[in-house]
């Protein structure tokens, strides 16, 4: 009998991983997790938005826009996007960069006039690029306080000049919104359009994303909303929607509903090229910076084992497979964006509560569509550092992991081109972007941390970077928002 045993779980343990389920299958039991999930944590209200290829195949909806009434969340809900209205104001000055209008590379100071560090060297290294990529040497979330004690980005302009880097722009990533949000002053110079009118004309009217909107008076214009809610010792109770992150609107100031945000990933996958050409989206989808704050956390992060951050958007490598990610956080809001291009598939989550059941449905959700398990835990895996594809001494991980993401949206545009009207939940075949790793010396016998491992796509080792986090010099920090 101990024999029998013994064999049955031999065979147990050798046999072959199920591969991912279909997404027709899947998404009946996401549906039920999502309810169940939102109901476990008593969420006032949510919906999620599922693409595949350049179809919505899958809309669905929870609860009520508001605690105390029975007006129920639909797919026409507008939400507070908060952090995902970063990969609008990206993929807007990207479209626009391209046209020729500016270059990544010009100094700031040449469209945002006022605007210095303490040290001129500094101020001159500062370029448009750095703005949107994450990677200015700031510490992260500088002067988030004062946008939150009602400050404009106009008066909090000048304190910058009082200011240094931690280090030089380009050199290490430090996540800002008001920065980031000079992007606009950079826009309105070089089209003489405001940020706005840009967003309307050149992404939501083409897109048909008929109840997108910027800023507070928008969220306000739109009588189908979801209200924000923030815990309590009674549970969730209804907060009041502040303008402050609306003063940084292409950090955080898009509303939208979960229709809208169907069709921005189909453009966000190639199959709008008429809004994001090709090359746009190679561009946003090329890494600029070494990131390692996504790395520890409970949801994304044990399944992550590289992460950078490019153009208003998150890269991980997730299992085997590179995925596009943004979440967003604003008070009584949580949001969560994320998409894979060999699998031409994309979920957006949207809830009116400060919940973080958005990342652990996403996470959940990904976790199944791609196979992928959960890693062992390893603290300081990624060393933060520049990983400009254009500079001078090319890093030799970004440009493996940039040929790899170019590749990808390359070959889904060819499918794309040919397959747009069959099925979207039909199998495309994508090229899988394969990052290829620097080769990095066994830790001794001692180290308990592991540097290598065997990927299924390539059945090759490749490493795991690992070091520490620079010492950063606190600006005026709060916890990060939105």
């Amino acid at each position: 009998m101990k024999k029998l045993r013994w064999l049955a779980a031999l065979l147990l343990y050798a046999a072959p991983v199920l591969a991912a389920p279909p997404l027709e299958q899947y998404l009946e039991q996401f549906d039920q997790d999502f309810r169940r999930s939102l109901a476990k944590s008593k969420i006032p209200g949510g919906v999620y938005v599922v693409v595949k290829g350049d179809q919505i195949v899958r809309i669905g909806t929870y609860g009520v826009r508001e605690w105390g009434t029975k007006a129920k969340v639909d797919e026409n809900t507008i939400f507070r996007l908060a952090s995902v209205s970063k990969t609008f104001a990206a993929g807007l000055a990207t479209q626009i960069e391209h046209e020729g209008k500016f270059n990544w590379q010009d100094k700031a100071t040449q469209y945002v006039p006022g605007f210095s560090f303490r040290s001129s060297a500094m101020t001159n290294q500062l370029k448009v690029e750095h703005m949107l990529a994450q990677n200015s040497g700031l510490a992260a979330n500088a002067f988030d306080d004062l946008i939150e004690n009602n400050m404009t980005p106009e008066q909090i302009l000048p304190r910058f000049a009082k200011i240094n880097p931690r280090c030089a722009p380009g050199k290490c990533y430090g996540y800002q919104n008001v920065l980031f949000s000079m992007i606009s002053t950079v826009l309105k110079k070089t089209t003489g359009v405001s940020y706005e009118q840009l967003l309307e004309q050149r992404i939501f009217k083409p897109l048909q994303m008929t109840t997108a909107s910027v800023g507070y008076s928008g969220f306000l214009a739109n009588k189908n909303r979801a209200m924000p809610h923030v815990g309590s010792r009674k549970g969730w109770v209804e907060a009041k929607v502040v303008p402050t992150y609306y003063r940084v609107n292409p950090a955080a100031g898009v509303n939208a509903s979960a229709r809208d945000m169907g069709q921005w990933l189909i453009a966000r996958l190639g199959h709008r090229p008429d809004v994001l050409s090709i090359a746009a989206i190679n561009d946003m989808h090329t890494p600029r910076v070494q990131t390692s704050d996504n790395l520890m956390g409970r949801t994304f992060g044990p399944y992550v084992s590289d992460a950078y951050y490019s153009l208003g958007l998150r890269i991980y490598r997730f299992g085997n497979h590179t995925l596009y990610h943004h979440g967003g956080l604003v008070k009584g809001y949580r949001t969560d964006l994320s998409y894979s291009l060999d699998k031409d598939l994309g979920i957006v989550v949207l809830v009116n509560a400060q919940s973080n059941v958005v990342a652990e449905l996403a996470s959940e959700f990904w976790a199944t569509m791609l196979d992928a398990k959960p890693q062992e835990p390893q603290p300081n895996k990624v060393k933060p550092t520049s990983l400009k594809a254009s500079a001078s001494a090319p890093n030799a991980e970004l440009a493996a992991f940039a040929a790899g993401t170019t590749a990808a949206v390359a070959s889904s545009a060819a499918v794309n081109s040919t397959s747009a009207k069959k099925s979207a939940v039909k199998k495309t075949a994508v090229k899988k972007p394969v990052v290829k790793k620097k080769p990095v010396k066994a830790a001794p016998k001692k180290s308990a941390k592991k540097v290598t491992k065997t990927t299924k796509a390539t059945s090759k080792k490749t490493t795991t970077l690992k070091g520490k986090k620079p010492k950063k010099k606190v600006v005026k920090k709060k916890k990060p928002t939105p």
